[in-house]
């Protein structure tokens, strides 16, 4: 069901040929099996990994699962396709990039320019059930994501990790503060945006820090 990333780094891919891994793919194809509705796409599940390639990563952004309603998840964090109604979540991430760096709200909600640019936009769950928010968060995608931040930590230097809210935080101890930049700020959901998230400047200091190590910063 799945095969390795062409060109990925070699211990991320093989944090496919585990046990825990391939628990997880007869999970996944179990659901198929049964003709559940499963989001996003096949084609799309690693979709952050091909976007953004090992060796170009600066920023790692991480969310939950995949949104789990019709047309919406693309394989990459917060980001929906062009065309669909921009999510809660995203219309705050973009009200704090406007309060930021002045830039002003994108009309679609489609961040692959990000991922393009070595954002690495990863959820922690890489699948979910059409209209079962969770669904799968016990399948065996932790394992593998947890696997890759880790990676990503002990592989390359000066990184930039973006944790929002409670669950993404829970991620720390998978990296490397001395050799990183984490951020930290509540969730932009509506609930929580309010609390720490609208002024965190996140976006501007993840350029100061690109810069300060020669690296090109991101176009928001």
């Amino acid at each position: 069901m799945v095969g390795k990333f062409i060109g990925y780094h070699p211990q991320i891919n093989a944090l496919l040929e585990t046990n825990s891994a391939g628990r997880l793919m007869a999970f996944l194809a179990q659901q198929k099996k049964s003709n559940k509705i499963i989001f996003p796409a096949q084609k799309n599940w690693f979709k952050a990994f091909e976007l953004t390639p090992f060796n170009e990563v600066k920023v790692i952004i991480l969310g939950q699962d995949p949104y789990h309603s019709e047309g919406q998840a693309q394989g990459l964090s917060f980001s929906v396709a062009d065309g669909m109604k921009i999510p809660p979540s995203l219309r705050n991430i973009y009200q704090e990039l406007e309060l930021d760096l002045g830039i002003p709200a994108n009309n679609s909600g489609n961040l692959k320019h990000w991922a393009t640019q070595g954002v690495l936009l990863l959820n922690s769950v890489l699948t979910v059930e059409k209209n079962s928010p969770g669904s799968h968060a016990n399948s065996g995608w932790i394992d593998f994501t947890d696997g890759v931040i880790h990676t990503l930590s002990e592989e390359k230097e000066n990184l930039i990790f973006m944790l929002w809210g409670s669950y993404a935080q829970q991620k720390v101890e998978l990296i490397d503060a001395n050799k990183h930049l984490i951020l930290t700020a509540t969730h932009p959901s509506p609930f929580s945006a309010h609390k720490g998230f609208f002024g965190c400047k996140h976006f501007s200091k993840a350029n100061d820090y690109l810069k300060i190590h020669k690296q090109k910063p991101i176009d928001w």
